[in-house]
């Protein structure tokens, strides 16, 4: 939802501010790698039950997220080195988030909840890996109620509001779980509109495959009509 609406916008007002930490000499990769150590710092105060501190942190972790494109753009070194990076650093930063709230409710007395996180986590890696997926074989799967902006705000609502943490996870996976499906479908319904795109795809594989064979039938052929023509002599 965030992407479609507002990335543009966001980008452009973090222009700026790429721009000047990129002429301070600041590294792309450095300001990814400070984003995923942030992420690791607030999985631990979460997993401590210092809320406070980990909204604070959470802050911390979005703030590298926002400005590593831009630094990037500045610096001239925007392209798929550093987007395989940034998608990484993402989901190891949303790994360390939830793991550290699995292990908050691991220590409370109702040790089960700690699943509720690991669900949550679950649901956002299936969101991110159909997009990926998807874009990889041509189609379109962006959109839907919750993606990586929306999953910071809320979980950062529900730091800041600790006595509705339990009931936030709950909300965020229910809105995760639908943005699942609804990119599902979305996908779905490309590809089953194009059938014609994935023969043609698929075919040229087919004779390639084949061409082999037919070098080796033409090959044997000539071989044994040789041997015919000596034996005749």
């Amino acid at each position: 939802m965030f992407d479609g609406n507002f990335r543009t916008a966001f980008e452009k007002g973090m222009a700026p501010i790429g721009k000047s930490l990129q002429q301070a000499g600041v590294s792309p990769d450095a300001v990814t790698g400070l984003g995923v150590t942030m992420a690791g710092a607030c999985g631990v105060a979460i997993a401590l039950g210092q809320f406070p501190l980990a909204v604070l942190l959470l802050l911390l972790t979005g703030l590298p997220d926002a400005l590593d494109g831009a630094v990037a753009k500045a610096a001239g070194k925007s392209g798929p080195r550093g987007a395989y990076l940034d998608s990484v650093s993402d989901r190891l930063s949303d790994a360390l988030l939830f793991a550290g709230a699995g292990w908050y409710f691991a220590g409370t007395d109702s040790p089960h909840k700690a699943l509720l996180p690991f669900g949550v986590y679950i649901a956002a890696s299936l969101v991110s890996y159909q997009r990926a997926k998807a874009e990889s074989l041509g189609y379109e799967a962006k959109g839907g109620l919750m993606e990586r902006a929306e999953r910071f705000i809320v979980l950062g609502f529900g730091l800041l509001f600790s006595p509705l943490f339990e009931a936030t996870l709950w909300v965020m996976l229910v809105l995760t779980g639908i943005t699942v499906v609804t990119r599902f479908v979305k996908v779905w319904r490309q590809a089953s509109g194009l059938p014609a795109r994935h023969q043609l795809r698929t075919r040229p594989s087919r004779r390639r495959n084949a061409r082999p064979v037919n070098d080796f039938r033409q090959r044997a052929e000539a071989r044994a009509e040789a041997r015919r023509r000596r034996r005749s002599l």
